[in-house]
């Protein structure tokens, strides 16, 4: 059996009208805010936020949660970023959080903007990590998103035999391996990974330049600075569109909360921190 690094207790829950997701949860503190974890594409919560859970529940209730089609999310006909964000808000109902502050990694952090746009009582504010306001600006990745959305078209047409034998083609490594990388691959497994070419396709499709300015809840952005996957010029006009923001920077990659923790998980603690503090309110007219 493959050993887990250390995680909080998992469980699945019910959104009413909407399918079973699975979620993790550490308490934190006493009357400490409320944090919802969204991960990225291709991973579950588990993968992108292993590392960080101990040291944001120190501070905060942490609740993480699976998106469609990836990990133990709900499993649908389509991929659509919209449902991924109203399934957070039902969560957040379904488990009495309140408002909360929403952290968002990549995929994650265009799910978190949406959150506040679509259900903006559900958001006290954001953390912003390794994201960006579009994900295809050049005809380059357009293409290349566009090409994903017509795998997802192929898989959907195959038999399910076919999809099966494919993703096995994808879990290599040793029945014996108790390695890191064998639990990330089991993880992995557990995808459905026609939705995971469909959310490719969304993202790509994703603007929220229209309407980031009007973001009205304190928001960290955390810039992966060596990112080769969300150019940091990218990051950084979010965090440039958003009044407000605060830019907190790492020193590291796309995957800087997988493969470096040490430098990741510090910046992101700073960022939730900054988040979910009250906006001061502004000063009266004069006169």
């Amino acid at each position: 059996m493959v050993a887990s690094p250390p995680l909080p207790p998992g469980r699945h829950v019910e959104l009413r009208g909407r399918g079973r997701t699975f979620v993790r949860e550490a308490n934190g503190p006493p009357g400490a805010p409320a944090l919802l974890l969204l991960h990225g594409w291709t991973v579950n919560a588990d993968i992108n936020w292993f590392s960080s859970f101990t040291a944001l529940s120190r501070h905060f209730r942490v609740v993480a949660m699976d998106f469609r089609g990836h990990g133990r999310g709900i499993r649908s006909r389509r991929f659509r970023l919209d449902d991924c964000a109203d399934d957070a808000a039902a969560l957040v109902e379904v488990l009495g959080l309140g408002p909360v502050v929403a952290v968002g990694y990549s995929m994650g952090g265009a799910l978190a903007q949406l959150l506040w746009l679509r259900h903006p009582g559900s958001v006290a504010g954001l953390v912003l990590c390794a994201t960006s306001r579009v994900f295809a600006e050049a005809k380059g990745e357009r293409r290349y998103f566009s090409a994903l959305g017509a795998l997802a078209l192929v898989s959907r047409a195959a038999p399910a035999p076919v999809r099966r034998w494919a993703v096995s083609r994808l879990d290599r490594r040793p029945a014996d391996d108790c390695s890191l990388d064998a639990w990330l691959a089991e993880e992995l497994h557990r995808n459905d990974w026609t939705a995971v070419l469909e959310a490719a396709a969304a993202l790509g499709r994703f603007d929220s330049s229209p309407w980031t300015g009007e973001i009205d809840v304190p928001t960290s952005v955390v810039v992966t600075t060596d990112d080769r996957s969300v150019l940091p010029r990218r990051q950084l006009a979010l965090a440039d569109s958003i009044p407000g923001a605060t830019v907190h920077r790492v020193d590291g990659g796309h995957h800087s909360c997988v493969v470096d923790p040490d430098r990741f998980v510090p910046v992101l603690v700073e960022a939730c921190r900054a988040a979910a503090q009250p906006r001061p309110a502004p000063a009266p007219a004069p006169g």
